[in-house]
């Protein structure tokens, strides 16, 4: 790796559903969510490290490899990356990788970082969809290489990294880190770019490799935890906002404490 000339930054993306503006719905069975109607997209901090890896590109020059996990369906969200200026995309696919825990997520993905080889690893902070924050992390370990997480910026030099990162209660902390490193990256530390009409054109004709079990070598893959279910949580409380003269809400008002035994 050479910092000034070429470095290889491997970018985790997660395909979620867009929940902002839909209503969700759950399955019978409690199985998992409806996905009819839902619009699914990279995961928001994903593209901030995604955005992120391409200004670094830009800076001191180097490849982007995009990573994603799942089925044919993920591949929409690797070439809207490529179309955003990626260099390759790689999708992990495997019969055996369907119902993965966030430990087991992260195993399988550092045994493809390995794979693909890397200088930079840059996942978002979290995915919005089950917001574990557990990933990351756990491909850092397994690769046994330092990480910073929600990181707001980076400075690349000699060989290494000087990162800032966000803390509780507006605090920010800055670390010197030796590369090979993974990030965790925070919402707005950038502003993704959109994808040009000519970029989504050449990234729908770009091939995809696929990974299996076989290609990673992964024989046995235990997986610790399971999802027993997923629920919307009933309403127990509620907001009331009275309206009207003074007299009549303070008169509202009066009522309510009364039926609550406040006083």
């Amino acid at each position: 790796m050479k910092i000034g000339g070429v470095v290889k930054i491997v970018v985790c993306l997660k395909r979620v559903p867009d929940v902002a503006e839909a209503e969700v719905k759950v399955k019978e069975d409690g199985s998992g969510i409806i996905e009819d109607r839902l619009i699914f997209d990279i995961n928001e901090p994903d593209s901030y490290a995604l955005e992120e890896s391409l200004l670094i590109k830009e800076r001191v020059g180097g490849e982007v490899v995009l990573l994603s996990l799942g089925d044919e369906k993920v591949e929409e969200a690797l070439r809207m990356g490529l179309a955003k200026g990626a260099d390759d995309a790689v999708r992990i696919s495997d019969p055996g990788f369907t119902t993965l825990d966030g430990l087991a997520t992260g195993f399988v993905l550092a045994r493809a970082v390995e794979k693909v080889g890397y200088d930079l690893i840059l996942t978002g902070c979290m995915a919005t969809d089950l917001g574990q924050a557990v990933v990351g992390p756990v491909i850092a370990r397994v690769l046994n290489i330092p990480y910073a997480s929600l990181v707001t910026e980076i400075k690349l030099e000699d060989g290494k990294a000087t990162v800032t990162r966000e803390l509780e209660g507006g605090l920010l902390e800055m670390n010197q880190v030796k590369l090979p490193a993974l990030f965790t990256i925070q919402t707005g530390i950038n502003e993704p770019r959109y994808a040009s009409m000519l970029g989504i054109k050449r990234a729908s004709k770009r091939e995809i490799k696929v990974f299996n079990k076989e290609d990673l070598g992964i024989s046995d893959l235990k997986v610790e935890s399971e999802i027993l279910r997923f629920f919307i949580p009933p309403v127990t409380k509620h907001a009331e906002i009275i309206k009207g003269p003074p007299d009549e809400i303070a008169t509202r008002l009066a009522q309510i404490i009364k039926e609550k035994g406040v006083l």
